[in-house]
């Protein structure tokens, strides 16, 4: 069999075109191995006294989450609750969320759910967990709440070395349990630019440690302390609250934000990338993000499947500060 002649023109397409498809198979960073293609899942939630369970159920469904992967296991809910006033639904991870994620494993064949916590500014986490109405879902529930500031303690080294840390202390929680779920507020965050469920775990860290708010882990790097912790973690989901959300100066002194939506997926870096899109920025300018692409999943969009709602379907532009160094990153 004899092959066509190629004249130096067409050599030099071909070439560019099989360029172009390996480079699309890759990070946008130039990683020498194909990224891993990861699914992400998009809800519309009107409010939270809609049916939240049931909408995390086809979550589960959508991400091929069975019931065999949860039957009989120990999960653990890790909200988001920085600190709270009473009534600010904005600044922590909604009660009627986390209700409904432990009814949606509970309904999944699990064991038991438990929801832990190590407030990053507020130290008496109970507090907390009272002004958001928690408490209230908790005994209803019937299920338990860990402090994780003040668990007892198991250390493991930094494999990830992305800040400065050579160890990691952990929470013994963390070790007993079978899956770790990161639930999030949707915020922009004054030292990040965007705080979703890779930043979330910040509040495993357990403040008689690393103090409050987790100042040891700031002054050691904060990006490159958010990948450590996750790589050291290894959390199994991530459910993240966006039906009311918080812009300009988050995570705390920020706006109320309606995006109206939950936003799910196996994969972190996955979900905060597709959750930044629907924010209205680019993943690529979070410091933390590019890190995690690089170790842990991928945050570009034709390395996740996007299951659900479309991302231009339920994007919602959220307000930066221009003062804010960490929100010019991402104002471009």
């Amino acid at each position: 069999m004899e092959f066509p002649k190629l004249t130096r023109r067409d050599f030099l397409i071909r070439t560019a075109l099989g360029s172009l498809a390996a480079w699309h198979g890759m990070s946008w960073l130039g990683c020498s191995k194909p990224l891993p293609i990861t699914e992400t899942f998009i809800a519309k939630i009107r409010d939270y006294s809609s049916e939240i369970g049931s909408t995390i159920l086809s979550g589960f469904k959508e991400l091929k989450i069975s019931k065999p992967e949860i039957q009989g296991k120990r999960i653990l809910l890790k909200p988001n609750l920085v600190e709270s006033h009473t009534g600010a639904v904005h600044v922590t991870t909604h009660p009627m969320v986390i209700r409904g994620a432990i009814e949606a494993f509970l309904r999944m064949g699990a064991d038991r759910v438990i929801v832990g916590e190590g407030s990053g500014h507020c130290r008496d986490t109970l507090r907390v967990i009272e002004e958001t109405g928690l408490v209230d879902v908790l005994s209803e529930e019937r299920s338990s709440f860990i402090d994780l500031n003040q668990d007892d303690l198991y250390t493991v080294v930094n494999s990830s070395k992305s800040s400065r840390l050579k160890t990691l202390t952990l929470p013994i929680t963390l070790r007993q349990t079978d899956w770790i779920v990161s639930m999030p507020k949707m915020k922009t965050h004054h030292w990040v630019g965007i705080t979703l469920s890779m930043k979330n775990l910040f509040g495993v860290m357990p403040g008689i440690v690393y103090g409050w708010p987790k100042n040891v882990l700031h002054c050691a790097g904060i990006d490159g302390c958010i990948v450590d912790i996750n790589v050291a973690v290894k959390p199994h989901l991530a459910i993240v609250d966006g039906i009311v959300g918080m812009q300009g100066d988050g995570p705390i002194m920020g706006t109320p934000k309606y995006a109206g939506l939950l936003v799910m997926g196996r994969n972190l870096p996955a979900v905060d990338g597709t959750c930044v899109r629907v924010m209205g920025y680019d993943p690529k300018n979070l410091s933390y993000l590019r890190d995690a692409s690089r170790k842990i999943g991928p945050i570009i969009e034709n390395r996740i499947i996007q299951r659900g709602e479309t991302i231009k379907s339920v994007t919602t532009k959220f307000e930066l500060e221009k003062n804010i160094p960490a929100h010019k990153k991402l104002l471009g």
